[in-house]
């Protein structure tokens, strides 16, 4: 089998990938005791899913009791520029670096496919590939094949390729040789944690999602609590603070997939542009993009908050115009980001 894992390396490398481990599906022993110490926290806030399934999200094992391996892969997808520059130009927004240009889940998939494809034609046996779709604890499994580490921040982290990648497994019936897992390396650094906008970090490798400006910009329904808004800054999908700042990045490499390189329209987007966005207007404009996931609603919702937190009095006709508009959550923080703004500007009389 190890020369059949040597071609499975060059070939995941062929296919874009640029790191390739293997774990065995129960080398994850302590991932129930943290998950469910996650959930009874309610650090999970409005992300019901991870109350589901938890046998499986707790153990791959009883996720396919008939896997033998589980094949880590990673892509990197690292830009080309610093995105903490971006949040200087408070009249635009930021969108989180993984999601400027065409949806990694449908790229990495279609990678994960072939791979599996060319190992049942190599050696035959059952394959299962999953890419942050099911109840399958990829981080952990990524630090068991030794892919990475969970870092203080709780991503992985690699030692190759930084804070910058994506994540995808091969789940097979194979019995391939495993590697061994790898070690944490964040030492005392405290970066990450420092520069979190929101203090979403209760204690270094704990996230408490309801405070994390991703989870806020795209996975939390309705108005976000008036104290966390201010806090968001410019950010209107995702946040990549605690990324960017990771030392290990000096060792990232530039991502190879074009589709992961920014699309142009969305490197400082102006924000009275995307306010204007109506549902046909943000599908058009976001085909292709997980951005377009999260819907017209929220998108605006966040849009209308970067403006409240933009200091540009030009900005409150935009927000002025969805005063009354019919999503709840977007007439809201339409109201705010005009109360922000008009107070800042009397401030300035």
């Amino acid at each position: 089998m190890q020369g059949l894992k040597e071609r499975l390396i060059a070939q995941a490398r062929l296919e874009g990938f640029d790191a390739c481990r293997i774990c065995r599906p129960w080398d994850v022993p302590q991932v129930p005791a943290r998950l469910a110490d996650f959930l009874e926290a309610g650090y999970h806030g409005q992300m019901a899913w991870l109350a589901e399934r938890t046998a499986w999200r707790g153990d791959p094992a009883a996720l396919w009791p008939d896997a033998r391996s589980v094949i880590m892969l990673g892509e990197s997808y690292t830009p080309d520029a610093d995105p903490l520059m971006a949040l200087k130009q408070k009249s635009a927004g930021t969108v989180s670096v993984y999601a400027q240009n065409k949806d990694y889940h449908d790229l990495v998939k279609k990678r994960l496919k072939r791979l599996a494809r060319w190992l049942i034609a190599e050696a035959g046996g059952e394959v299962k590939v999953f890419v942050d779709t099911a109840p399958v604890p990829e981080k952990p499994l990524g630090q068991a094949a030794g892919l990475g580490w969970q870092g203080k921040h709780t991503n992985l982290v690699s030692r190759q390729l930084g804070s910058w990648f994506f994540i995808g497994s091969v789940f097979t019936t194979l019995d391939l040789p495993a590697d061994a897992a790898e070690s944490d390396h964040c030492g005392s650094c405290r970066n990450c944690l420092d520069i979190c906008p929101t203090g979403a970090f209760p204690n270094p490798y704990q996230l408490d999602a309801r405070r994390c400006i991703s989870y806020l910009t795209i996975e939390h329904k309705g108005p976000v609590d008036p104290e966390l808004r201010p806090l968001m800054g410019n950010r209107i999908y995702g946040c990549d603070d605690c990324l960017a700042v990771c030392p290990w990045n000096k060792f990232a490499i530039t991502a190879r997939e074009i589709g992961y390189h920014a699309r142009p329209e969305l490197q400082g987007p102006p924000l009275a542009e995307l306010a204007m966005l109506d549902d046909a207007g943000f599908r058009a404009f976001f085909s292709g993009s997980p951005i377009k996931r999260i819907g017209r609603d929220r998108f605006v919702r966040n849009v209308l908050y970067a403006i409240g937190n933009s200091d540009d009095p030009s900005l409150i006709d935009a927000a002025q115009d969805l005063i009354d508009d019919p999503a709840g959550e977007v007439a809201d923080a339409a109201r705010w980001a005009v109360m922000r703004l008009k107070h800042d500007a009397n401030g300035m009389a």
